[in-house]
């Protein structure tokens, strides 16, 4: 099949920011050069730069392109990681120092993959000195080089989220905030309002009446609260993540600190441009300085984080903030079929505001995508297993499907069926592995050790010894001089050498286990020598831990085994900050994500919300309640923006199939809550799916099937119930 065979023939409509003569001429240039370039390898037998090879056309405008900074308008499956790849090793080849090479990805992962492959093209070596990494990632290196200009000592240590939040609480509870006669918001909200503040760059004021109005009135409040926490947070000298991203951004507006920063990298490169914050955003712009290359990579079909303060607007006005920037579109989709790509280029003509692109695909295979309609819920549920069986069948492993839905909840009579059936799967999109209350634990002991004044750490740590609630542990940190209500230590002393010279008040019940605390800080903190690695510590806490975890906690060994797993990691660092930092501005999702991919025999479904989907593909897509009030998301239903994003996480689940895409929608929800037998409410098929999409697939109803092809519903025993029923009933 030719590309204009597959190549839709009809352009979606112009980009947002339509590039000006000049950007539009060069872009025309290089694509000019290209073909040159093309011809000479075929006539003339001429061998293209190594970085060079297998790049298509669009590929290669991209890798070679020089002068003004560019926007890459990268499509699903269009070989974004290849392009970017190349082209560190193109500036490597061309003689750029690699040091002078700044890469920003979204994971650290993602930066290793790609610095990895362009060693591979450019030599052994060749890459090891690219400052690559997450913009917390590199703000955090920056930040202890040149923090002192903003009177940042480089021994801070980085909270993350959860920590954020309990330090939050600490402030919330000292000022008896929550107890008046009105309901006021609790950590995890006031946490949510501060980071959307910092982070879309928005006054308090307006992120209340636009994200949370019902903490609009508590404003007072909230401000007083947020006052604290910042001040609170210099005395212990920790950071939170955004504050990284501010201090980065402030070194870019000190005159001492950013004629420095600005000077160090002779070309930047970010991936998942779409993906970035305003004050992200910022920050590239006061690292840019004229001359210096600038490229960012991303689609703005595939902005859906806008929960986590990403702007859109980033990618679409990037010519706006960066005048006389290129646009660059890479449209050749190497992943799905055509068939596929019709329908998804088909819903996201819908979209208001939306680069022009449409991908195309000269990969064979004429399977439509199929709009499936359901009875309900567990018709759906059923209808699923058996395509997924047939697939299995027909030779496609369970780990080349995956089934996808908009929110972790969505799945779960889903689960239930697949257990019945003995299909195994696993879940991504829950609980994260740096979340787990016994990883956590393990991490406040590591960062005591660091920063002896961190009182979120000081306080859960305390309160897992035996014998210590809450009021004990506030009185054992304000004798030690840990900052919780109590004074800070004076001048010289440290929380640890305290815990050393005194004997803290603490309850008869807890005196063993907290004289144990005692000797395993001390000793890592104090011993002979110079500080003991991460691995030595973990190693020393280990006895005292275990007992811990089998007195507070189900399944012991699993979560030992973790704990064991860490500690092999962690000896890979010479120190306990570097071991810290890494998890807490990268996080796994799991311990396999630290040691690699585990050696599985057996095979496996995938189920993934949406949002953990994103960079990922397989053979078979199954996208589940594809119904208004799920895709979209009825928090969405009347806000235009929010419609738009919603429409691109569809787009999403949808550009992750190679060779089949099926969307299910069920007719009917059960309601248990209603107290009723057989409650129900009805739902429409998305809003997404328009006559022109389904004009592009093959429509199937189930709602006439024969009843006992489905699970029955039966008055109270509906839904989840009826299928716990049956696996009990033996």
């Amino acid at each position: 099949m030719s590309p204009s065979a597959s190549r839709p023939k009809k352009a979606l409509r112009a980009p947002i920011q339509p590039r000006n003569d000049e950007g539009a001429g060069r872009a025309q240039l290089i694509l000019e050069r290209v073909f040159d370039e093309r011809v000479l390898d075929e006539t003339e037998g001429a061998r293209p730069a190594r970085w060079l090879r297998e790049l298509n056309p669009e590929q290669r405008a991209a890798v070679l392109h020089d002068g003004p900074p560019v926007v890459v308008v990268a499509g699903a499956g269009s070989g974004k990681t290849k392009t970017l790849t190349a082209r560190v090793a193109r500036l490597i080849d061309d003689g750029t120092a690699p040091e002078r090479i700044l890469l920003l990805t979204f994971t650290r992962r993602a930066a290793q993959e790609m610095l990895a492959r362009a060693e591979r093209i450019a030599g052994p070596g060749a890459t090891h000195r690219v400052w690559g990494g997450t913009f917390h990632a590199v703000a955090n290196r920056l930040l202890r080089i040149y923090g002192r200009a903003l009177s940042l000592p480089p021994n801070f240590t980085v909270m993350d989220a959860s920590d954020s939040a309990d330090l939050m609480d600490f402030v919330r509870g000292e000022q008896r905030r929550g107890e008046g006669q009105t309901r006021f918001p609790r950590k995890e909200t006031l946490a949510a309002i501060y980071s959307a503040m910092v982070n879309r760059n928005e006054k308090l004021g307006r992120v209340l009446d636009g994200h949370f109005p019902w903490c609009a009135g508590e404003i007072t409040g909230i401000r007083a609260i947020f006052e604290s926490y910042t001040k609170r947070k210099r005395e212990q000298v920790v950071l939170d993540y955004d504050d990284l991203l501010l201090y980065w951004r402030a070194l870019t507006e000190t005159p001492q600190a950013s004629a420095t920063l600005t000077g160090l990298f002779d070309h930047v490169l970010v991936d998942e441009y779409q993906d970035t914050n305003t004050l992200q955003a910022d920050i590239l712009e006061g690292m840019h300085r004229p001359g210096a290359g600038l490229m960012v990579v991303g689609d703005d079909a595939q902005a859906i984080y806008s929960f986590r303060a990403a702007s859109v607007a980033n990618i679409l006005n990037f010519s706006a903030r960066f005048p006389g920037a290129s646009v660059l579109k890479l449209e050749h989709n190497y992943r799905s079929t055509p068939p596929i790509l019709d329908a998804s280029n088909a819903l996201m003509e819908q979209a208001t505001r939306a680069y022009g692109k449409e991908l195309w695909s000269t990969r064979a295979g004429d399977r439509r995508t199929r709009l499936v309609t359901c009875l309900d819920e567990a018709q759906q549920s059923d209808a699923v297993c058996r395509r997924v069986l047939e697939q299995r069948e027909e030779g496609m492993p369970l780990k080349s499907q995956a089934v996808l839905f908009r929110t972790g909840h969505h799945s779960s009579l889903l689960e239930v069926e697949l257990a019945r059936r003995n299909i195994p799967f696993v879940k991504f999109g829950g609980l994260k592995f740096m979340e787990a209350a016994h990883v956590k634990d393990l991490l406040a002991f590591l960062r005591i050790l660091e920063n002896p004044f961190d009182e979120v750490c000081w306080f859960r740590v305390l309160r897992l010894l035996e014998g210590i609630g809450p009021a004990s542990a506030r009185r054992v940190m304000e004798a030690l001089g840990v900052r919780a209500g109590g004074r800070p230590a004076p001048f010289g002393t440290t929380p640890i050498t305290r815990l050393d010279q005194e004997q803290p008040p603490v309850p008869a019940a807890a005196r063993r286990q907290f004289d144990d605390f005692c000797a395993v800080i001390t000793d890592c903190a104090l011993g002979a020598g110079d500080a003991p690695k991460p691995a030595v510590c973990i190693e020393r806490i280990g006895p005292l831990y275990k007992e811990i975890v089998e007195r507070l906690y189900d399944s012991p060994d699993s979560r030992w085994a973790d704990i064991e797993q860490l500690g092999v990691i962690a000896g890979g660092y010479a120190t306990t900050e570097r071991f810290v930092s890494d998890l807490t501005l990268d996080p796994p999702a799991s311990t396999g994500d630290l040691a690699g991919s585990p050696l599985l025999d057996d095979d496996y479904l995938v189920l993934s919300t949406i949002h953990s989907a994103k960079g990922c593909e397989w053979d078979a897509v199954y996208i589940i309640h594809a119904a208004d009030g799920m895709i979209p998301s009825d928090m969405a239903l009347g806000d235009e923006d929010g419609l738009d994003e919603e429409r691109r996480v569809l787009y999403v689940a949808m550009t992750r199939a190679r060779d089949v895409l099926e969307i299910y929608t069920p007719l009917r929800y059960y309601h248990r809550r209603t107290g009723l037998d057989d409650a129900h409410g009805y739902a429409q098929v998305s809003r997404f799916l328009t006559q022109d999409v389904k004009e592009l697939c093959e429509s199937v109803s189930l709602t006439d099937e024969p009843a006992d092809r489905v699970v029955q519903m039966d008055g109270e025993r509906s839904g989840v119930d009826a299928l716990l029923t049956r696996l009990w009933a033996g």
